[in-house]
């Protein structure tokens, strides 16, 4: 009996179609004419046949009873893993600097998936989809965040998961990678070079690759966010949802999960996104509007967005212009001073690159673009925990006291 796949692909290039059951990363014809330093051609969009489920599906509520696998490129859910993955809470915040917030503030916390980050969704998915297909290693290139996921979640899948990192990956990560069980491989280089040397593995050996844009399934992961915020929301789509960005594939994913609900007709509307970059690498929102892509080598402290060549750039440039996005730079000041603010406010430690979410928001409230009464999301992408070492110099750890009463008061003076 001839199995049949529920997706094809589509070049957002293009506009070439590709029906596979079988690993497809780029599109053949435009990935020919990729160069190096410059951010690949041929990202593959994910596309089902939105008409049938449209006419199999009740609603909304329907597609949640079904795990939302009509809109999930797997078979079912049998090959999903073991641990909760998704599902992570939405907060409401009314206040900030003592004053009651004339909007509706919500704090999205993905530090709860099991490996602490947004990344699980995507790895989730591509593990799923490894095991229908009986390939038993994944490789995928990261800063750290998707590489701890990777190993985490084929830990719980009993895979065998490859990560390759630039040699200034945090330590907090690499230690997670480890005790996962994977193989851990340091290269004397930078995230891009951490990538080609995947890829090139891919190639060579045959082994699943997971990395982010070039595996199309992790945007299909990542736009899980996007359902969730619909059914936490009341089947309500936000104004506005403030998102870091590094490769761009978090905020296409999440794009990308809205375009599907609108498809099958669950919502005709279509959130601001607000990607958010470090001005220490902004290689993404800086280049949305000009004809030529230029790279600046990225230094800033939130390693988890700090990218030269955004890997899913013409996709998120797309999704941007086509439904109205916006962009914004912060310091790295602004992320480690929205970091401290979060944290105290809130009671939520997220790493610099969910921070800079946060201070994507703290710019627009200072400059009073939010309305009142309006519904605004924070996507908080990972735990601080990921990388204590980035917020150290916001942190004056006190020296020890001999146990009396009176050195305590001291203290809390």
């Amino acid at each position: 009996m001839m199995t049949v796949n529920k997706f094809i692909y589509r070049c957002t290039d293009c506009g070439n179609e590709i029906d596979s059951m079988e690993a497809v990363y780029l599109c053949p014809s435009c990935s020919a004419a990729n160069v190096p330093g410059a951010p690949p051609r041929g990202v593959l969009k994910v596309i089902y046949d939105y008409e049938m489920i449209r006419e199999s599906v009740d609603g909304f509520d329907g597609l949640k009873d079904e795990e939302f696998i009509s809109l999930l490129p797997l078979s079912g859910t049998a090959s999903l893993p073991p641990l909760r993955t998704g599902n992570t809470p939405l907060y409401r915040h009314n206040i900030l600097d003592g004053k009651q917030l004339p909007f509706n503030l919500y704090l999205k916390d993905d530090s709860q998936n099991p490996t602490w980050s947004f990344k699980d969704r995507a790895s989730a998915i591509v593990s799923a989809r490894a095991r229908e297909k009986g390939l038993e290693t994944i490789i995928a290139a990261s800063t750290g965040n998707a590489g701890s996921s990777l190993a985490g979640i084929c830990a719980s899948q009993r895979q065998k998961a490859i990560i390759v990192v630039p040699e200034s990956a945090p330590l907090a990560k690499l230690t997670q990678i480890v005790m996962y069980g994977a193989t851990l491989v340091p290269v004397k280089g930078t995230y891009d070079e951490a990538f080609d040397l995947s890829v090139k593995a891919t190639e060579e050996c045959g082994w699943y690759n997971r990395n982010t844009a070039y595996n199309p399934l992790t945007i299909e992961g990542k736009k899980t966010a996007a359902f969730e915020l619909f059914g936490q929301l009341g089947q309500r789509v936000p104004d506005r949802i403030f998102i870091p960005a590094g490769d761009g594939v978090i905020l296409s994913g999440v794009y990308k999960g809205f375009e599907d609900l609108m498809r099958v007709g669950i919502t005709n509307k279509m959130p601001v996104i607000v990607a958010v970059q470090s001005e220490k690498s902004d290689n993404l929102v800086r280049n949305i509007r000009q004809e030529e892509f230029t790279v600046i080598s990225s230094t800033t402290i939130a390693d988890s967005i700090s990218v030269d060549i955004p890997r899913n750039f013409r996709m998120a440039r797309r999704f941007i212009r086509e439904y109205d996005g916006e962009t914004l730079a912060v310091s790295d000041e602004d992320i480690l001073h929205a970091s401290s603010v979060l944290a105290a406010g809130t009671g939520l430690f997220a790493e610099p690159a969910a921070a800079a979410a946060y201070a994507g928001f703290l710019s627009y409230y200072r400059d009073g673009r939010l309305e009142a009464g309006t519904s605004d999301v924070v996507m908080l992408t990972g735990s601080g925990l990921k990388d204590p070492r980035a917020v150290s110099s916001r942190i004056n750890m006190p020296a020890p006291v001999y146990p009396t009463i009176d050195n305590l008061l001291k203290m809390v003076q």
